[in-house]
């Protein structure tokens, strides 16, 4: 998915910068991943969409919690 549209419609809560959109690396349940997300480049904050918390990330979390 592509979320440049969304990195320039918002700032940093924290510092104030502009997002850009760049790789994001997390881990959950013992696996890593890494996807494209708006984030601060000034002081890292991640903004995660709803979508994606609410569609990809729950099917990702049953397929690890099944495992």
């Amino acid at each position: 998915m592509n979320y440049s549209h969304e990195a320039e419609a918002w700032n940093c809560t924290s510092c104030g910068a502009g997002l850009v959109v760049t790789k994001v690396f997390f881990t959950y349940m013992k696996g890593n991943f890494e996807v494209d997300l708006p984030a601060c480049p000034e002081c890292g904050l991640v903004l995660v969409p709803e979508d994606l918390v609410r569609g990809k990330m729950v099917e990702a979390e049953r397929i690890l919690e099944d495992k």
